[in-house]
């Protein structure tokens, strides 16, 4: 199987193992899809990895988007010169992003605002700098975790922003990441009227003779609707690994998995129950238990429980009888955004041999700024 280790005594429990083959595949899916790779704007949080990065650089991706400062930085030291910090910045945030930025003065960096407010506040920030910080407007389309709504006061914002003297307005940001329906077909007509307000305000701008706003939009889920629209740059972010979460529910996205967590039986504790050492200190588990992972290679199990470093497994009493303690299983994240930043390295495996590892530079929160 395209997962297994030729020698698993190369690799200490729990740990990720990443396919750079597979990651290759998705990149140049990514691009397929989009058409080119200058209409990509992928997000890091995912993998928070230089290599991956400069895999992506390598194919010719220019644009990248992170939600954190320490992913701006890792993004900066791999080589990126375009770099959307999709997050609000406010309180220590502010001076952290201007001295990056500083720190980095060949990189294009850009944050989000969504209110005059925070607008305001950066634009005094750098006022005081002698600096000019590129902004997008942050919109919030339906998903109500960020960003302004679309409502009547959205261009005035536009033209608000537009006149604060130390921000440049590029454009938006238009992250409709609540919309998630299996069939493409209602994703694609959920997705299509929620966008429509930001098509009416792309023509109300052009109207005013204003310069055509760059739009970013969406994640993985409606990568494949945005990319149907003229003009609009792209972000997915999950697909670059992908996950057992995305995979069973969107089977019109031709990703391959390209992280597995490598486990092992630790115990036997009762007739009909393993043992694994994979606790949610090692996998994402934010949703219920039976959404946490899958094993590749066993059947007909039933994680009965899990805490900071076991994961108990029933399994029948046959499989019982023929597992010992130091099996390797291999596991297949629920949700592999949280997962790898469980992790301070990853095990890279190329023909089922570990050849290298890779570390999750952008799991901590600070790096140097």
């Amino acid at each position: 199987m395209w997962f297994e280790l030729k020698d698993p005594d190369q690799v200490p429990s729990p740990s990720l193992l990443l396919y750079p083959d597979r990651i290759a595949a998705n990149i140049q899916t990514m691009i397929q899809l989009a058409g080119s790779a200058e209409r990509l704007v992928p997000h890091v949080k995912t993998h928070k990895m230089a290599e991956v990065v400069r895999m992506q650089l390598a194919a010719g991706i220019t644009k990248f988007k992170c939600a954190t400062i320490a992913e701006a930085e890792m993004l900066a030291d791999a080589g990126a010169t375009w770099v959307l910090l999709a997050y609000q910045l406010v309180g220590p945030n502010l001076k952290r992003y201007l001295d990056l930025a500083e720190a980095f003065h060949h990189v294009q960096f850009g944050s989000l605002v969504d209110s005059r407010e925070t607008a305001t506040a950066l634009n005094e920030h750098y006022h005081q700098a002698n600096k000019t910080a590129i902004v997008f407007i942050d919109v919030n389309n339906g998903m109500d975790r960020s960003g302004h709504p679309v409502d009547e006061d959205l261009e005035a914002l536009y033209h608000f922003v537009l006149k604060l003297p130390n921000l440049r307005l590029l454009g938006l940001h238009v992250y409709d990441g609540h919309i998630r329906d299996e069939n493409f077909d209602v994703r694609k007509t959920n997705s299509d009227q929620a966008f429509g307000h930001i098509d009416q305000l792309r023509q109300n701008l052009g109207k005013a003779q204003l310069p055509d706003p760059i739009i970013i939009a969406g994640g993985s889920p409606t990568f494949n609707v945005h990319v149907l629209r003229d003009g609009i740059y792209c972000s997915p972010g999950t697909c670059l690994l992908w996950d057992w979460g995305y995979g069973d529910r969107f089977l019109d996205q031709p990703f391959q998995h390209a992280a597995v967590l490598l486990t092992r039986v630790i115990s036997k504790p009762s007739p009909g129950i393993v043992t694994v050492d994979l606790g949610h200190k090692a996998v994402s588990a934010e949703n219920p238990i039976d959404l946490r992972f899958r094993f590749l290679n066993l059947n007909d199990y039933r994680l009965r429980s899990q805490s900071e470093e076991h994961g108990v497994v029933e399994v029948p009493s046959s499989t019982w009888e023929e597992m010992k303690a130091g099996d390797v299983l291999y596991a297949l994240p629920y949700h592999i955004c949280p997962t790898v930043a469980l992790h301070a390295k990853a095990y890279v495996i190329q023909e089922g041999t570990c050849s290298e590892t890779w570390e999750v530079v952008a799991r901590s929160r600070q790096l140097t700024y």
